[in-house]
């Protein structure tokens, strides 16, 4: 007797504590040209920092088939990628996904900025039924795109309330009144940027009526959209109470997280307290960016927040920021990576530890590299072991830079080829080339984006080394 009530009463405090529970989720399909790639299921970690995380990868068989298995508590918006081509979806927990990807010819592209020039993957998801959300909100999305642009005039110039009504009608007779709550709410706060374009609803309304009155949606990218919008520069700038506030004396305070929150608590919007650390977190990141003097004493008080937070989702939030802030930053951890040398043997940034690196990114097809690195048998004579450099060619043909080299007979230092390791370019987030980073001995980042041969590096070379000693 004692056992079963015990057993009740522990289900009843799970249920409380709004534990979700980990499914499985499956997408599995066809994508044709893309034998051998990798394929990738990503999500964002959370909604505010956007940081990619993988959920699971997977080698592309000789017929074009893949499947990959994942585990996810919450509905979410994941996207398929292969290579720099992705393509986005949204996954529930427990539902297996067929997807078919349009023919491509992967290895046919020659991208000297991926970044940019990407085409996007082509995909249809197979059997879906009418009410599936990747059916509804593509729907939506159309429907709200296409009105904007009809309405361009009347909504941002006039700010006509009556278009909204208009608006609101048409997805009801399109799509009717979504199950899904994640739908429903997508729809609502997609929706809450026309409110605002209208002047249907004052700042204060809107955010007493989006925010304050409901729970914080962090799964949902909608709701996080119109949170990153309304609240952008809020506390400097946009709040008429906040902005009065001197967050370099909050700032330096014995208890700067204590002071911060008790200072956003005069903003009735703000009421809700995951709400308020979370308008906090975004404060932070901000006066990050605009005070150099505030940096250190903005990455204490997200520390605090990473630590101790109540929710879960901010303290998730909080080390994103701080991932975010401190990457590719001096004095902080240089990405690591596993690429093939010229010999196809995996180098590892990590074995390197204890050795000053200089990393340099390029291709064959970039003049101003091949003018660098002509210059750079000069400079690896110049600090022979004191340095060890590393050149990695971002070359979609592995044979295309091996035959390059193999014709410059004093190119004698480290070759590595990306290949499909593309998240190596996202990590060390290779937008220009050349692109020199400076590593310490202790695998930390000294320079990044620092001048190529000729035209400062061998000073700061000279300088790190010294420093060394």
């Amino acid at each position: 007797m004692h056992t079963m009530k015990l057993k009740y009463l522990i289900l009843f405090l799970w249920l409380l504590t709004g534990i979700t529970v980990a499914q499985n989720v499956t997408v599995k399909g066809t994508a044709p040209g893309a034998a051998g790639k990798i394929i990738k299921l990503s999500s964002s970690s959370d909604f505010l920092t956007n940081r990619e995380v993988i959920l699971a990868e997977h080698t592309v068989d000789p017929n074009g088939n893949f499947i990959l298995n994942a585990s996810i508590d919450r509905t979410t918006l994941v996207s398929l990628s292969i290579d720099f081509h992705n393509a986005g979806f949204f996954a529930e927990p427990g539902k297996t996904y067929e997807i078919a990807i349009q023919p491509y010819k992967y290895d046919d592209v020659k991208e000297l900025n991926p970044f940019i020039q990407s085409q996007n993957l082509q995909i249809r998801l197979l059997n879906l039924y009418k009410d599936d959300m990747n059916s509804l909100i593509p729907e939506f999305d159309g429907i709200y795109n296409n009105f904007l642009v009809d309405n361009f005039n009347a909504l941002y110039r006039d700010h006509r309330k009556d278009l909204l009504d208009t608006l609101r009608n048409h997805v009801r007779e399109k799509i009717g009144s979504p199950a899904s709550p994640f739908v429903k709410n997508y729809i609502e706060y997609k929706l809450a940027n026309v409110v605002q374009l209208t002047n249907t609803m004052n700042q204060a309304q809107a955010g007493m009526y989006y925010f304050t009155s409901k729970p914080v949606l962090y799964d949902n990218v909608e709701y996080m959209d119109f949170f990153t919008s309304y609240f952008s520069k809020y506390i400097t700038a946009t709040s008429r109470l906040l902005k009065k506030n001197d967050y370099h004396v909050l700032l330096s305070g014995k208890d700067p997280y204590a002071a911060l929150m008790k200072s956003l608590s005069a903003d009735t919007i703000l009421k809700p307290e995951n709400l308020r650390e979370l308008v906090l977190l975004k404060g932070l990141w901000e006066i990050f960016n605009s005070s150099k003097e505030d940096r250190d004493k903005v990455l204490l008080v997200l520390s605090l927040i990473e630590h101790k937070s109540g929710d879960p989702n901010n303290r998730l939030i909080a080390g994103n920021i701080i991932k975010t802030l401190t990457s590719l930053q001096p004095g902080y951890p240089a990405p690591g990576f596993h690429l093939r040398d010229r010999n196809k043997k995996r180098v590892a940034l990590d074995s390197l530890k204890g050795t000053i690196v200089v990393l340099n990114f390029w291709t064959t097809n970039c003049e101003t590299c091949l003018a660098d690195m002509d210059k750079l048998p000069e400079a690896t004579r110049q600090f022979g072991e004191k340095v060890r450099f590393i050149s990695i060619s971002t070359d979609y043909s592995f044979l295309n830079m091996s035959y390059f080299i193999s014709q410059k007979k004093d190119w004698n230092w480290t070759f590595l080829h990306v290949g499909d390791q593309v998240d190596v370019l996202k990590a060390y987030d290779v937008r220009i080339l050349p692109l020199y980073v400076v590593i310490d001995r202790e695998g930390n980042i000294y320079s990044y984006n620092t001048e190529g041969p000729g035209q400062g590096l061998e000073n700061i070379l000279e300088q790190l080394i010294q420093q060394s000693k």
